[in-house]
């Protein structure tokens, strides 16, 4: 850990712009260069703000989007896994390129790319038009997002400023999902469902320039070190056919079906191939030595199960509040507001002070039992529910979990990482949580509907039956969460020491 922290020192400059590097009066003066700093980390959070806003903002615009375009039912959920598939399966990629050729140069190239993508989807006037640029939309998200937390932890070197940074950033990433719900309402319902995606040519643009200003020029390892081509092409057609196994033939035709049985296996064989590939290649996507601390790795897990429950709940619970209780797009955007508000106070004001006085593992498991509280609170609504009793509790106890869980969960997923993995780590934490909230949406939603389906041709009403689906996918969410404490508390213990020393350096 020391050599980490002493090597994010060394590399410290290299962050900021040229007019702030080294020189005797600038290192009499530290203030404008923190200043700086802090500038340059609201300026990269505007940019993940925007690429987690993406993720949701759609949710509340499915209905629109279905009757506007003619999409099936399952043909719907693509629009929402092709923007995942490509994100996720990139973000490794896109976090090594960070280290060889420059995490700003990879930022702002994602951003263009990004931004391009977004007015595309709100030029779409097809369903083949709509799903192609959504994974244009992933693609350019995965490179920008893989980043910034590279970029972060590189400009913080002093332990209270790192974890208070990674504080704002962890809000923005998580509580990014709830003002989407309230923005796609806002702008669905008084605009049309294009412009959720068109209000990202100006926000792309303004940080763009800004980005150019405040944040200083990193030149990487150079390519000669390898950026592993086939092993991104190999993840991400395994996610691919993984998502669309749980998405098509595993709902359609049941996960005993032939076909969801092939396609699960080739899906599998792949990420076999991926691994044997990272074991082989001289120059590999994700050097396996990155997985080799329990606390890194255990992180990891927990990032894949935790994020599965909670995406899952954004999902299913919007469409809860639209078919059962009968929301308004607006409605359902106000509705989760108070995960946005709960998650702001405490990320950005109290998470590092948590960390720093109990260190990272206790907030990150008590966190998440209060995620898992929510879900299964949620999992009690019924057909006629009352916000005040059965959905603002739920969301009081997902913005308190949240909010002391996530930025605690990004301290232990950096802690062991070098300067010069940075990108990587960076990416691989990212990676994980949309392969948890690619794989975890369509789990539940598979469920849920399969379940709604059943009660059905049981005899039930059409609410009854949605909300029992609903209540099914909510209690295997609480599942996820729980598992996820059971993890950190097993893989997080050995390394315990280790990751509070760094936090004391």
């Amino acid at each position: 850990m020391s050599e980490h922290c002493q090597s994010a020192v060394m590399a410290a400059p290299a962050s900021l712009p040229p007019r702030q590097q080294a020189g005797p009066a600038r290192r009499r003066r530290p203030g404008p260069a923190g200043r700086s700093r802090w500038i340059a980390l609201l300026v990269l959070c505007a940019g993940m703000l925007m690429i987690v806003l993406d993720v949701t903002i759609v949710n509340v615009a499915l209905p629109s989007i279905q009757v506007d375009l003619r999409f099936s039912q399952s043909g719907l959920a693509w629009v929402v896994n092709a923007y995942l598939i490509s994100f996720g399966g990139l973000l490794l990629l896109a976090g090594r390129l960070g280290d060889l050729i420059g995490r700003r140069r990879v930022f702002l190239a994602g951003l263009t790319l990004f931004t391009a993508a977004s007015v595309l989807c709100g030029l779409s006037g097809s369903q083949a038009m709509l799903v192609g640029a959504r994974f244009l939309q992933g693609i350019g998200g995965a490179m920008t997002s893989a980043v910034i937390l590279g970029m972060i932890v590189t400009m913080f070197t002093e332990p209270r400023e790192r974890a208070k940074a990674i504080g704002i950033y962890a809000f923005v990433a998580s509580a990014g999902g709830a003002v989407g719900l309230l923005a796609g309402g806002l702008l669905t319902q008084a605009l049309s469902w294009h412009w959720i995606f068109f209000v990202n040519l100006p926000v792309g643009v303004l940080t763009g320039l800004l980005a150019l200003r405040v944040t200083g020029r990193d030149a990487g390892l150079g390519l000669a070190a390898g950026a592993d081509l086939p092993g991104a092409l190999l993840i991400t057609a395994a996610m691919m056919l993984a998502v669309l196994t749980v998405v098509q033939p595993a709902a359609e035709l049941g996960w005993l079906a032939a076909r969801t049985l092939l396609l699960g296996g080739l899906a599998l064989v792949l990420l076999a191939a991926f691994v044997v590939r990272q074991l082989t290649a001289a120059h590999p996507l994700m050097p396996l030595r990155v997985l080799r601390s329990r606390t890194i790795a255990g992180a990891n897990l927990v990032q894949v199960l935790s994020v599965a429950g909670m995406f899952g709940m954004f999902f299913l619970g919007a469409l809860y509040l639209r078919r059962v209780l009968g929301y308004d797009p607006l409605q359902i955007g106000l509705a989760f507001l108070p995960v946005s508000v709960v998650m702001a106070t405490l990320s950005a004001r109290y998470s590092e002070r948590l960390v720093m006085r109990y260190g990272a593992k206790r907030p990150l498991l008590a966190g998440l039992l209060l995620i898992g509280a929510g879900l299964a609170t949620f999992a009690g609504a019924p057909v006629h529910g009352g916000y005040l009793l059965h959905v603002l509790p739920v969301t009081l106890l997902l913005g308190t979990g949240a909010g002391v869980a996530f930025p605690a969960l990004m301290t232990v997923a950096m802690a062991g990482s070098s300067e010069q993995d940075a990108g990587l780590a960076s990416g691989l934490i990212n990676t994980t949580a949309q392969a948890g909230g690619a794989l975890g949406l369509a789990v539940l939603a598979t469920v849920s509907a399969s379940r709604s389906s059943e009660l059905l041709a049981s005899g039930h009403r059409a609410a009854a039956a949605l909300t029992g689906g609903y209540h099914l996918a909510f209690w295997i969410a609480a599942g996820l969460e729980l598992a996820a404490v059971v993890v950190g508390s097993l893989t997080l213990r050995a390394d315990r020491a280790a990751i509070q020393a760094a936090e004391r350096a």
